[in-house]
C-alpha cells in the first residue's frame, strides 16, 4: 500500500510552483481561460485523461486496475476583485485581482493529488474524478458544471477550503449541515423627483430606502426563533442624483444567510412584505428580486467518519478539529444534495481574513491537503 504522507511530502514542491503560477495569474468567475488551459497542460503530462466545460473548468478521470466505485476530488480555481497587497513575491500580475479566497492553493493541492492518485492507479479500485470548478465565488460553478454532467457516475465527493486564520494544517470537519443557505437579493424603490427645497412636492425614495434597510433587520429578531441563525444583509444602498434633489429612486443589494431550509423558502415572501408595505408608508413602490443561490451544506455523516480516520491514517489525528459551523455560503452544497459528500477546513497559517487583500497563507499547509485529498480516495475506494 502507499506511503500517502511520504509521496505527498514528495509532490510538495511541485504543488508549492503551482499554487505560485496561479497566484500570479487570477481570473475572475467564468473567465478562467488561462488556469484551465495550465490545468489542462499537467493533466497532459500526467496522461489523465479530461473534458473541459463551457466556458470554463474541467474534470479528469483517473481509472484504477480493478472495477469498483467513483469518488470525485474538487476544486474551485476562480479569485476575487481584490487589488493584492499581501507583499509576496509572486503577487498577482493581473491588477485588481487577486487570489484572496485561497482558491489557487485548492487548484494546487489537487493537481498534486492528481499526480500521486495517477502513479499509484494500478492500486485503485475503482474511479477518481478530478473536478476543476470555475466561478465558485458567484455561487453558480457547481450547478453550471452539474448540468453539463460533471460528476455523472460519481458515488461521492470531496472537497476542502483553505482558511487563512486556522492553524496551518489544521483539518476541521463535522457530520451535518456545516455551511447556510447564501443568496443573493436586489430590492428596488421608486418615488418622485423634486427640488431639495420643496420636499413636500416630491416622493422622497432615499428615505423609504433608510426605512426599509432597519426595517429587514426585523427578520432575524421577529420572524425567527433566537434559536435559529440568520443573517439578513444590506450590502449596497445607492440613491439619488445630486445634493439638492429628491431622489426617485434607490437600490439596495444584499445577502441572506440560514440552515433552515422550509424557513428559507419562506424568506422571499418576508422581505417582499417588509420592504413593500414599508415603502408604502412612505408612499412610494418597492420590487424585490431574489436569487436563491447556494444551498445548505450537509456532511454524510459516514463520509465525515471517513476523513477524520483518513486524517489519523496519515499521522494527523491530533490536527483533526470539529468545525464550527460558519455563515459563509459555498457551492459545493449543490454536489451534497446529489451523492453523499464531506467537505473540510484546512488550516492556512496566516493573519489577513479570506477575501483581505493581505490574504497570504504557509504553503506548509498544502502538503496536509494533498495527502489528505489522495487517502480519502484511497480509503472510500478500497471499502
Amino acid at each position: 500500500m502507499a506511503d500517502v504522507r511520504k509521496l505527498a511530502h514528495e509532490v510538495w514542491p511541485y504543488v508549492v510552483e503551482m499554487r505560485r503560477d496561479f497566484h500570479r495569474h487570477p481570473e475572475p468567475s467564468f473567465e478562467e481561460f488561462r488556469t484551465t488551459d495550465r490545468i489542462a497542460e499537467e493533466l497532459d503530462k500526467m496522461g489523465i485523461p479530461y473534458r473541459r466545460f463551457e466556458p470554463t473548468g474541467l474534470v479528469g478521470d483517473i481509472v484504477g486496475a480493478k472495477p469498483g466505485k467513483c469518488i470525485f476530488l474538487r476544486a474551485d480555481i476562480d479569485a476575487l476583485s481584490v487589488k493584492e497587497e499581501s507583499g509576496v513575491e509572486f503577487a498577482s500580475e493581473n491588477e485588481g485581482f487577486m487570489h484572496a479566497c485561497g482558491h489557487d492553493n485548492h487548484a494546487a493541492m489537487l493537481l498534486g493529488a492528481a499526480k500521486i492518485l495517477n502513479s499509484i492507479k494500478d492500486e485503485l479500485c475503482g474511479t477518481v474524478k478530478v473536478l476543476f470548478q470555475p466561478a465558485e465565488e458567484l455561487a453558480m460553478g457547481a450547478k453550471h458544471i452539474i448540468a453539463q454532467g460533471a460528476i455523472e457516475g460519481a458515488d461521492a465527493g470531496f472537497g476542502m477550503h483553505i482558511f487563512s486564520q486556522a492553524p496551518v494544517g489544521q483539518i476541521a470537519i463535522s457530520s451535518g449541515a456545516v455551511y447556510p443557505a447564501a443568496d443573493y437579493y436586489k430590492l428596488t424603490v421608486s418615488g418622485i423627483s423634486s427640488h431639495g427645497a420643496e420636499p413636500q412636492k416630491g416622493v422622497d425614495a432615499t428615505v423609504a430606502a433608510a426605512a426599509i434597510v432597519m426595517n429587514l433587520q426585523t427578520i432575524s429578531s421577529r420572524e425567527f426563533s433566537p434559536l435559529e441563525p440568520v443573517v439578513v444583509t444590506v450590502g449596497t444602498l445607492h440613491s439619488g442624483q445630486r445634493f439638492n434633489v429628491i431622489s426617485n429612486y434607490a437600490e439596495l443589494e444584499g445577502t441572506v444567510r440560514l440552515f433552515d431550509e422550509d424557513l428559507h423558502q419562506q424568506i422571499p415572501g418576508m422581505m417582499s412584505r417588509i420592504a413593500e408595505h414599508t415603502a408604502e408608508a412612505f408612499r412610494c413602490k418597492a420590487e424585490l428580486d431574489y436569487q436563491f443561490k447556494s444551498e445548505i451544506l450537509e456532511n454524510d455523516p459516514a463520509l465525515t467518519e471517513l476523513v477524520v480516520n483518513a486524517a489519523g491514517e496519515l499521522g494527523y489525528a491530533e490536527m483533526v478539529a470539529p468545525a464550527a459551523r460558519t455563515m459563509g455560503g459555498e457551492d459545493f452544497s449543490a454536489y451534497t444534495h446529489i451523492v453523499p459528500c464531506a467537505f473540510a477546513g484546512l488550516g492556512g497559517g496566516g493573519e489577513a481574513p479570506q477575501h483581505s487583500e493581505k490574504f497570504v497563507i504557509d504553503e506548509r499547509a498544502l502538503e496536509t491537503g494533498v495527502g489528505l485529498y489522495v487517502q480519502v480516495a484511497l480509503d472510500y475506494l478500497s471499502k
